[in-house]
């Protein structure tokens, strides 16, 4: 973290970082860049111009893991218990596939933020017209609303685990999160990592203290990982691999990452740019293994306690809790479990406050004050939270939980997409468009998305 000596953040210097222009790359986009993503914390982190590999490279750490972040947040855990505990290991291997394809396009974001200057919903601004970037942008505003009634839920259970509030009232204290996120962006952005990388280290922690407790059979384990044909043949694991890929490669992230990669002052010649793209995509993909390391470990628990022992069924997170103390054996198990599933929570605060306000900011540029913004989206997510919790109680907070995944997965071709055509054009891109290894990797996740996506729509319709 680059703290000063005397543990405060230091300030922009406004002769050393980049700064908000209103310049253009050589045609491509339809107009000139404007004021850049989270102006407020535009260039605000120093990077050395001089200096060791690690040195340059620790100025760059902390965005990557705000993105990884979305990768572990309540909504995976539902679906990751419910994929273990029903089908053991087997879909290890989609949450294997799942990152691989999450680094490569966290890999195209740093790209299109660094060596364009504009956030993922910005270009979509510049690049189309009206007609078809507000859609894009109502498609993000509901991937959000859907990524924010997870937290909702999965931190309103966390507190009613450990606190023993009822899940209604938890659904309503969540509403007051909103000032957490004010404190930290007031103290700084370097600080707001701080707090994400802590908690993430808290999570960690636990989970591996309960996978030695579970002791899996690690040669199941390695054989998950190698993907099977009945993943696409089982329409419940279908299901399930979908809300895996929906919870694991986000459509918010790709928003997210192009717009934080931005807070680092790279400088503005080509050589700073492309250096800035590099340990940009370091960053990213080292958090973003960190990611699956949690991930494996929510569904290995899950498979070796669970589906071990015949409890086929359990997608509720309260039930997961209950039942891990008899069969661990230990009374400190729940309770690890409830503390890393609030950190969740409180995490997921951070990236969806965040990504809430560059997609609204680069799609329609409008200005709304963070605590605002924060409050519309919580808002949107807290009614059907609300009811679903008063109406059919922990079952059906499970359930929402996993179908708020699902459309998360939905949503990502119209993110995607995009992001691969503006960083394969030479128009719009310039030097810096990526290399075509890259974007063929990138190509293929697009298809394998939309293709599972078309066969689960199909799935439905056909019963």
């Amino acid at each position: 973290m680059d703290f000063s000596p005397t543990g405060i953040p230091p300030r922009r210097n406004h002769s050393t970082v980049a700064q908000p222009t209103a310049e253009a790359l050589p045609g491509g986009w339809r107009s000139a860049r404007g004021e850049p993503s989270l102006a407020d914390m535009f260039g605000s982190i120093r990077v050395a111009r001089t200096g060791s590999f690690w040195r340059k490279l620790a100025a760059f750490l902390g965005p990557g893991y705000l993105v990884a972040v979305g990768y572990m947040d309540p909504g995976n855990w539902a679906t990751s218990l419910a994929g273990g505990s029903k089908f053991g290991y087997a879909l290890l291997a989609v949450a294997l596939i799942s990152n691989i394809m999450a680094i490569i396009l966290q890999a195209l974001c740093a790209r299109l933020g660094v060596g364009s200057g504009r956030d993922l919903a910005q270009a979509c601004r510049d690049a189309y017209p009206k007609w078809v970037s507000w859609p894009l942008w109502l498609l993000a505003e509901i991937a959000i609303s859907a990524t924010d009634l997870a937290e909702i839920i999965g931190t309103a259970i966390g507190l009613n685990l450990l606190f023993g509030i009822p899940l209604e009232i938890g659904v309503l204290i969540t509403a007051l999160d909103v000032f957490l996120i004010l404190a930290l962006q007031v103290l700084g952005f370097r600080w707001i990592e701080a707090f994400v990388v802590a908690l993430l280290g808290v999570i960690a922690a636990c989970f591996a203290t309960q996978i030695a407790m579970a002791d899996p059979d690690w040669g199941a384990v390695i054989r998950g990982f190698a993907p099977t044909t009945e993943i696409v043949a089982n329409r419940d694991m279908l299901y399930l691999a979908l809300g895996i890929l929906g919870a694991t490669v986000m459509p918010h992230n790709l928003y997210l990452h192009s717009g934080l990669v931005q807070t680092r002052g790279y400088g503005h010649s080509e050589g700073e740019k492309r250096e800035a793209i590099k340990f940009a995509t370091i960053d990213s993909t080292i958090a973003l293994c960190l990611a699956l390391l949690i991930n494996a470990s929510i569904l290995i628990l899950a498979a070796s306690t669970f589906h071990a022992s015949g409890n086929t069924d359990v997608a509720e997170l309260d039930k997961a809790h209950a039942l891990l103390s008899p069969m661990l054996g230990s009374a400190i198990a729940p309770t690890l479990f409830g503390i890393a599933l609030l950190c969740c929570g409180l995490n997921s605060t951070v990236t969806a406050t965040l990504s809430g306000q560059i997609v609204m900011e680069g799609f329609i540029n409008i200005k709304v004050a963070p605590w605002l913004r924060r409050l519309i989206t919580r808002a949107i997510a807290i009614v059907p939270a609300a009811l679903v919790t008063i109406w059919y109680g922990e079952r059906g907070t499970a359930q929402l939980l996993i179908l708020s995944q699902v459309i998360l997965s939905l949503q990502l071709p119209f993110a995607i997409v995009p992001l691969v055509m503006f960083t394969a054009s030479k128009a719009k891109m310039g030097t810096f468009i990526a290399p075509r290894w890259l974007t063929a990797a990138a190509g293929l996740t697009a298809a394998i998305v939309i293709a599972l996506n078309a066969k689960l729509v199909v799935d439905f319709i056909t019963g």
